[in-house]
């Protein structure tokens, strides 16, 4: 990933309800939800919704399908997925034992293998 990918990304989530929406969007997944439901959840105009949606997509955040009259719109766990490794790329000068406590808060669902693996590898959990 580059710089700009990142610092659009990150600019795009710097705005309350772009941040609002994507979090929505994420626990909305995989299903996704569809614009006029976003604005309406949100209680945003639906014009300004949109813009919203645009400036997102446009950061590799959010990506859309049409679905007869409506537009579902879903988070880019991808998108994602690649800013937060840019974010953790260089995280702790490559020493994963000190970044181990992190990864484990950002996935719960597999702090006990994390833990299960540093023992089995003769670290203490």
């Amino acid at each position: 990933m580059e710089n700009n990918f990142a610092i659009a990304a990150l600019a795009a989530l710097a705005q309350n309800t772009r941040l609002e929406t994507f979090r929505l969007l994420v626990r909305h997944e995989p299903e996704g939800i569809a614009a006029g439901e976003l604005a309406r959840l949100l209680d945003v105009p639906q014009n300004t919704m949109s813009a919203h949606l645009a400036t997102l997509s446009r950061a590799g955040l959010v990506k859309s399908e049409r679905q007869s009259r409506s537009i579902i719109y879903r988070a880019d766990l991808v998108g994602l997925r690649n800013l937060m490794l840019f974010l953790l790329k260089d995280c702790c000068g490559g020493s994963s034992e000190l970044c181990a406590p992190l990864i484990a808060e950002l996935t719960p669902c597999c702090a006990r293998e994390i833990a299960d693996c540093k023992t089995s590898q003769g670290k203490p959990a």
